[in-house]
């Protein structure tokens, strides 16, 4: 169903990083913080559980609406098989970076996109890979102590002083790495008939 370029946008999220995003793409959008329960089911592949969480927190949303469209999202990094959650305390964030170095880390983000008058979606997970270069204890904590990256899972902020912690990034769109990748929103959004530069 196309809905017209004024369509109402929201973002089902309540992370700041993924509403300064989404602000670089000059659309007007609505925050709305979805209520659901994040845990992973048994034995959920990471890329399930990312889309899984991105469509469920967009649907939440547009279910209380009439119509627009709603974006969500949801992000795991992936290390050794294992999904890393974020660090919270200054000495699981230094463990996490020791572990890392010299190793790579992937980071898989489910987007979904729910039209909330017809009741379709869009989903998709978007790999990106960082590659960690040979850190010493010293780098890691004068790093957790500038940017106090705790709400981060990986323990690091790619946009901020956390590049300088990498030999290597692999993916589509750095936007990923952050939570949003805006180059598939904004082409899901186009099927839509929104488009920032029409």
């Amino acid at each position: 169903m196309q809905t017209t370029p004024q369509a109402e946008l929201w973002l089902a999220s309540s992370s700041r990083y993924r509403q300064q995003l989404l602000q670089k793409t000059g659309l007007s959008f609505q925050v709305a913080v979805p209520a659901i329960d994040e845990s992973p089911f048994p034995g959920e592949a990471p890329a399930e559980l990312v889309q899984r969480l991105a469509l469920a927190k967009a649907s939440k949303i547009a279910g209380t609406l009439s119509q627009g469209l709603v974006i969500g999202s949801d992000q795991v990094a992936v290390f050794n098989g294992a999904i890393l959650g974020k660090p919270h305390k200054t000495e699981a964030a230094i463990a996490q970076l020791q572990a890392f170095s010299g190793q790579e880390v992937t980071f898989l983000t489910g987007l979904a996109l729910v039209d909330a008058a017809s009741g379709q979606s869009q989903l998709c997970c978007e790999p990106f890979s960082v590659h960690f270069r040979q850190l010493t204890d010293a780098e890691i904590v004068n790093y957790v102590a500038l940017e106090q990256p705790l709400d981060c899972a990986g323990s690091f902020k790619s946009e901020g002083l956390g590049i300088g912690l990498f030999e290597k990034l692999e993916g589509k769109d750095p936007n990923s790495l952050i939570g949003l990748p805006l180059i598939r929103l904004l082409a899901m959004l186009r099927q839509h008939g929104v488009n920032p530069l029409a």
